[in-house]
């Protein structure tokens, strides 16, 4: 596990940060190629629209799951009213003010050559054999459960409804969490099949279709584990994941860092742990309709075991 040495400190200069990051991507290919080691490696050990149901589960009217450093820039804003407001022991505290002020730009700052990866072959291609392994540790692992157990809705209830974008065979959601739908999104058909937390499934390439074959309004909750770095299409994405989300929604990208770099996007890899934060913060600024969002550090135990953070903010009722 490699945490970038690079990451930048908190600093109000936007401008610098900005152009810290941006300048890190030129050009994209070499700095993909001298970025190859800075995630760790992601594992420790035919497209269809239509969602499948799984046998044994009956499918509710309502719910699905998806089976995705400090930069400053421009906007300031408050925090998402979610009733979390706790920090891990030992987190780092500039994860949670990179979002306090953001400083975010008039546009949307990152374009296609942000997001070129190393390996541009088709993703179907890479994910067409099943990897049943854990792609963050244990303790990491168990910190993004905990969180998820304190922040979606009470379990049981059956008009609740989840999704989990790219979804594989394990969601990290809490153990026995049961709603009246709970689907899932991803690339390989025997992943999500074998996902027992899941009561349907799509399986899709975001990066060749970003939208979400879901009528809006439909989830409580939106979530997305280990994944947004390779997302190509990040502010499509979360326009559609705005869209599925019921008004008052919460919508929950987590990450670490690893990775699987040849498929992470370039601002992704060229950049660190607080970059990464303003990064996913602006996608949910630039897709609009979300209340400003706001990040945790959820690391279990900093400097030991995996660093787990998420970036999350509700859908404007």
């Amino acid at each position: 596990r490699n945490t970038p040495a690079h990451a930048l400190a908190h600093t109000d200069n936007s401008e610098l940060m900005m152009s810290s990051i941006i300048n890190r991507l030129n050009p994209v290919i070499a700095v993909n190629a001298r970025a190859l080691n800075r995630c760790s490696s992601a594992a420790t050990t035919s497209s269809s629209s239509a969602p499948v149901n799984k046998p044994g589960l009956k499918p509710s009217r309502r719910a699905f799951s998806i089976g995705m450093t400090g930069g400053f820039f421009g906007m300031t804003g408050g925090r998402s009213d979610i009733a979390v407001a706790r920090q891990a022991a030992g987190a780092n505290p500039e994860i949670a003010k990179v979002l306090v002020d953001p400083k975010f730009p008039d546009a949307f700052p990152f374009g296609e050559q942000e997001m070129q990866r190393y390996d541009e072959s088709s993703d179907f291609l890479f994910y067409s054999q099943p990897r049943f392994v854990q792609h963050i540790d244990d303790d990491a692992i168990g910190a993004l459960t905990k969180y998820y157990a304190e922040v979606f809705p009470e379990s049981g209830r059956e008009d609740t409804a989840l999704l989990d974008v790219c979804s594989s065979w394990i969601s990290h959601y809490p153990k026995d969490y049961k709603a009246g739908r709970i689907s899932g999104l991803g690339m390989n058909e025997e992943e999500l099949g074998r996902n027992p937390i899941l009561s349907d499934y799509v399986v899709r390439d975001l990066n060749e279709d970003p939208t979400l074959p879901y009528e809006d309004n439909t989830f409580d909750v939106v979530t997305n584990a280990v994944s947004v770095d390779y997302l190509t299409k990040p502010l499509e994405m979360m326009k559609e994941v705005n869209r599925v989300l019921k008004p008052g929604g919460l919508a929950v990208m987590s990450f670490s860092n690893r990775c699987f770099p040849t498929k992470a996007v370039s601002i992704w890899t060229a950049t660190g742990d607080l970059d990464h934060i303003w990064i996913v913060g602006a996608y949910y600024h630039f897709a609009g309709g979300f209340e400003p969002p706001a990040a945790e550090d959820i690391s279990p135990k900093p400097g030991k075991t995996d660093p787990m953070y998420v970036v999350y903010a509700r859908k404007k009722a």
